[in-house]
């Protein structure tokens, strides 16, 4: 039997480009470990440049543009889908692909940006359609769709930088009145934790807002909330599954990128030493989070669980998560049962069947 081409997508423009790498280089290494697909890595410079070839994620781990990459794009033909090379010895050639395997964390990727031009390849590919990773990349519209579904979110509030620049006393007062003080300020799309500041003062919103809008033309400020940093992950189409809980403690004030990337210190706990019944509802929430956002293929949803409450939030869901040897979404698989070469082909499966789905509906109407 023929394997399967897999075109794994990495880099990108946006603030999670060294993470992205990360994740690809671990997926692209499961690929070929199970020994069931060809694997087509395929770089996103910065800028926004396509290239296909080996040398591509060693090339942009040095921050240079490869120089033996072919450059690329897919192509909107079904009979031809996949990859159409740009330029050199090779231009107008056309590259076969059976699935495309976005590993691209943050906006212009995990935002349902790439999952349209994808939808309009006709091409198969992992994880959630456009809405559903438009929906989950922004902070503002999940919480809202999650807050009408019956999710419990924290206290929250948003608005343009345009909004700040233009009175900023205004959002300083509400910030007081509704959220209080620590709070978390973040660029309403984006991950990692990248640009978002914890607040202990009211003369340090503004260095804060400074910060996130660096990232986005959209804030959103957070209440803090007590308890523990506790993740699920999801799995499945149309009937999704979760994984057992995993906790994250920090070794910083809070779970920033230094701690997530970088320093060694944080901890994982894989299952959390939860009671039976936090752990069930946790569980509950992140298929009913994934369900209501319809995401498809993958997901890890976070959530803040207080002891001496009982009380759980959701706090955001990650519809590409990380895949880096230290994170959490395989991680909590391998504790489940589910190893992961066998969740690489799992997430392949699920993205064939969701294409199949799709290319079944009509899209011509016959009165």
């Amino acid at each position: 039997m023929d394997r399967k081409r897999v075109a794994v997508l990495f880099g990108g423009r946006s603030g999670e480009h060294e993470v992205s790498l990360r994740s690809a280089d671990s997926i692209m290494e499961g690929l070929r470990r199970h020994g069931g697909f060809e694997v087509l890595p395929v770089g996103i410079t910065p800028a926004g440049a396509w290239y296909l070839g080996d040398d591509v994620l060693p090339a942009l781990r040095a921050g240079e543009e490869p120089e033996t990459g072919l450059p690329v794009t897919v192509i909107a033909d079904p009979g031809r889908r996949g990859l159409y090379v740009l330029a050199g010895d090779r231009a107008g050639e056309n590259i076969r692909v059976d699935v495309v395997f976005p590993v691209l964390h943050g906006p212009y990727g995990e935002d349902g940006t790439v999952q349209g031009l994808l939808e309009l390849a006709r091409l198969p590919y992992v994880g959630a359609g456009v809405l559903g990773s438009a929906a989950g990349m922004d902070k503002i519209v999940m919480k809202a769709v999650l807050k009408d579904g019956g999710v419990p979110v924290g206290p929250y509030l948003w608005f343009l930088v345009s909004d700040w620049e233009e009175g900023s006393e205004r959002i300083r007062t509400e910030v007081a009145l509704k959220l209080g003080y620590p709070c978390f300020v973040k660029p309403a799309n984006l991950g990692s934790s990248v640009g978002i500041t914890k607040v202990y003062l009211e003369k340090d919103l503004d260095r804060a807002v400074r910060e996130a809008a660096r990232y986005d033309r959209r804030l959103l400020v957070e209440k803090y909330l007590p308890g523990r940093e506790i993740e699920v992950s999801v799995l499945g189409n149309d009937r999704p599954r979760a994984s057992v809980p995993g906790e994250i403690r920090p070794c910083n004030d809070f779970y920033d990128y230094h701690a997530k990337y970088i320093d060694d210190r944080s901890q994982i706990i894989i299952p959390a030493d939860l009671p039976a019944p936090v752990a069930g509802r946790v569980r509950e929430l992140a298929v009913k989070t994934f369900t209501l956002l319809d995401c498809a293929g993958l997901g890890r949803v976070d959530f803040f669980v207080d002891d001496k409450t009982g009380q759980v939030w959701v706090n955001e869901i990650n519809t590409i998560p990380g895949f880096t040897s230290i994170s959490m979404y395989p991680k909590m698989w391998e504790a489940s049962g589910l190893p992961f070469t066998a969740l690489l082909e799992t997430l392949i499966d699920l993205a064939l069947e969701r294409h199949a789905a799709r290319e079944a509906l009509e899209t011509v109407y016959r009165p």
